[in-house]
């Protein structure tokens, strides 16, 4: 018996009925690159394995890995016994598919991570914190929205699934969650940028949320600027759209 390790998050999936609507979601067919990172005791792998031949998984915890590899062999499971963190998902081919319960402790800066494979990845559906889900697929000038909004809204068409409370794991963590979807934009469909000047800009009108404009982008943006973008300084950072960012940050490349 495996038992849930605090350290790695793990809170594991025990409903058949989520784990089922979970995997039609995902819908997975023989010839796609199916990645699942943090599978667990393999309540998704499982049924994963029995659409598709073959699966890649990223596990972090050793005891998982050794009782995954022993339950499957590696012409139907190949797991990589690595930190999804600092895994290299390029390695695995293109037009990926990943999928995961992920570890709630780590989903944003997961989902950082994931997002430098964009051009590598078809779709990735995931369950995260509903209060995770609610910042992804939230609109301006709600209290949800905020630099991860902006972040993956600009790389990424979002899905919101299914919702799913905590008697579906064990042991129940203290949150509800939600599964979501993230297909990447194509080239045709993102404003050309600098990227990590963009990073820069949507972190800096952030830093400190309350404050307007003018207090977090006054060291980037003069009034002329400001004037000239069609940007009230007197706004606050949640109140701007993913289209004004990327104009603040085309504006700040050509000085």
């Amino acid at each position: 018996m495996h038992i849930p390790r605090k350290r790695f998050g793990q809170n594991f999936l025990i409903d058949d009925g989520i784990i089922h609507a979970i995997v039609n979601a995902i819908h997975p067919h023989a010839g796609e690159t199916v990645v699942e990172i943090g599978p667990g005791l393999g309540a998704l792998t499982k049924p994963l394995l029995e659409r598709v031949p073959h699966l890649h998984a990223v596990e972090l915890d050793r005891d998982i890995v050794a009782r995954l590899q022993k339950t499957w062999g590696t012409d139907r499971l190949t797991v990589h016994s690595s930190d999804a963190l600092k895994f290299d998902f390029s390695t695995l081919g293109s037009d990926l598919r990943i999928v995961g319960n992920l570890p709630y402790n780590i989903s944003t800066p997961l989902l950082f991570h994931l997002m430098e494979f964009a051009a590598h990845i078809r779709d990735m559906t995931f369950m995260l914190q509903k209060e995770v889900v609610e910042r992804m697929v939230a609109e301006p000038s709600t209290n949800d929205y905020g630099r991860l909004t902006i972040m993956l809204q600009r790389r990424f068409h979002l899905e919101w699934l299914l919702d799913v409370p905590p008697t579906a794991f064990n042991p129940p963590p203290k949150v509800d969650s939600a599964v979501v979807r993230l297909i990447p934009k194509t080239p045709a469909e993102i404003v050309q940028l600098d990227e990590v000047l963009f990073a820069r800009v949507v972190a800096a009108a952030f830093s400190q949320r309350r404050k307007t404009l003018r207090n977090t982008l006054g060291s980037l943006l003069t009034a002329d600027d400001f004037s000239a973008l069609g940007i009230d300084s007197g706004k606050r950072a949640e109140n701007l759209a993913v289209a004004d960012y990327e104009a603040i940050t085309q504006r700040l490349a050509r000085q």
